[in-house]
């Protein structure tokens, strides 16, 4: 795709009134004085590129792309995609080897699962870290997540996928890589909270990575083989009698909903309204009276809930905070809306490690103020950073409703008798 040309009907930069509540709002601009930020970088200098590349400035390598300035923005100019849109058309380099590695996450975490303890051992070494550090360029300082020893796929054929037929209602799960090759537990849990309220859970046909680390690394090519691959499998998916596609990470579904449009200028239009986070699909049910959860008496737990960028730009904020509040006994301490600064492959490079530590330094230190049991949020990548720079441990709301969950009480409540 021509980024460059297409810009001219993609994007709506012309609609920008100069406000500049984009570049108050934009987590990297102070912090890093490299960036010019948001505004300058988006509808001001899109103006300017439309007619000559040399106004691309290397600098907005440092847009995290969280789209912050978009959830801000008056008139709703799509500045996080005009950003990334001229660091695809306009970079002179080609994607390192780094960038390519990271953002390859189907091909690393098929490897590593092979054998998940002496990579995770290696990754965790200190001499390893600092060879990475000055041959590759990821920062020695970042904590690699831990490869499981069995993807959650082979665990769910194993032990699920013959049981889920037999259950009224049916939904396909877009797991994404990091349940699948780091995390299975969350997939787990995913599958017994909706086979209690009587959810059968298939998986889709093929499955690959959403696309988001091969586009913010420019691997556009890739990353729409990719979306094509999953747009296919949805289709198939909702055709074949899913009432919906969900995801248990906000990103994943942020980027089949949004980025596949807008960024790789694929059409999903037909299947987007059935694509919806898990958190959100459970709570218009409960909502509508479908389906009833019912909690342990014994549940007892102070919760800190982290807001992700990407699921603040979908609007779905509400439906995790909501369903954390009908746990009888949670305390839920809902925290800043504060960017935690990893930006999934972002936080890893050399050149933003401490960029992105200072921009998720409020976070932190909000965290250790309250003093929660545990953080709770939708994003895998906002875990790591917040489980590597603080003393607590991160939860995804659908392993905490799983784990305050009556079930038993539950299933009764829903008439099952599977």
């Amino acid at each position: 795709m021509d980024f460059q040309n297409e810009n001219i009907s993609r994007y709506n930069f012309e609609q920008c009134t100069k406000c500049t509540v984009c570049t108050v709002v934009c987590p990297v601009t102070p912090v890093n004085p490299r960036y010019p930020g948001p505004k300058q970088a988006g509808p001001d200098g899109e103006r300017y590129r439309l007619k000559d590349s040399v106004f691309f400035d290397e600098a907005f390598k440092y847009c995290l792309n969280c789209k912050r300035c978009e959830v801000a923005c008056p008139s709703d100019v799509r500045i996080g995609d005009i950003i990334l849109a001229a660091r695809i058309a306009h970079t002179k380099s080609r994607p390192s080897l780094r960038d390519t590695m990271l953002a390859e996450t189907d091909l690393m975490g098929s490897l590593a699962t092979i054998c998940a303890p002496v990579v995770n051992t290696t990754l965790a070494m200190k001499p390893v870290k600092y060879i990475m550090d000055r041959t590759l360029g990821i920062d020695s300082h970042r904590r690699f997540p831990k490869y499981a020893g069995t993807k959650f796929v082979t665990w769910f054929r194993r032990n699920a996928e013959s049981l889920q037929a037999d259950y009224p209602r049916q939904v396909s799960y877009f797991h994404g890589c990091y349940v699948n090759y780091n995390y299975p537990d969350l997939g787990k849990a995913f599958v017994r909270l909706f086979n209690a309220v009587g959810v059968g859970v298939h998986l889709l046909d093929r499955e690959r990575c959403c696309g988001v680390a091969k586009i913010s690394n420019r691997l556009v090519k890739e990353a729409t083989r990719d979306a094509k691959i999953n747009l296919d499998a949805v289709r198939k998916a909702i055709s074949g009698g899913s009432e919906a596609v969900l995801a248990t990470s906000s990103t994943c579904c942020f980027t089949l909903r949004d980025e596949y449009p807008h960024m790789l200028g694929l059409d999903n239009a037909d299947v987007r309204p059935s694509i919806t986070l898990a958190v959100a699909y459970l709570a218009r049910l409960i909502e509508s009276g479908d389906i009833k959860l019912v909690f342990r008496d014994d549940y007892r737990r102070r919760i800190a809930y982290h807001t992700p960028c990407h699921m603040e730009r979908m609007g779905y904020t509400q439906y995790s905070i909501g369903l954390l509040s009908s746990i009888p006994g949670v305390e839920l301490i809902v925290l800043n809306p504060n960017c935690c600064g990893i930006a999934g492959t972002y936080g890893f490079k050399k050149e933003n490690y401490q960029t992105s530590q200072a921009i998720g330094a409020p976070l932190f230190e909000q965290i250790e103020r309250v003093r929660p049991d545990f953080v709770a949020t939708d994003c895998e990548t906002c875990k790591w950073q917040i489980e590597m720079s603080t003393l607590q441990r991160v939860y995804n709301p659908i392993e905490v409703l799983a784990e305050a969950l009556d079930f038993d009480a539950t299933r009764k409540a829903n008439n099952l008798n599977i």
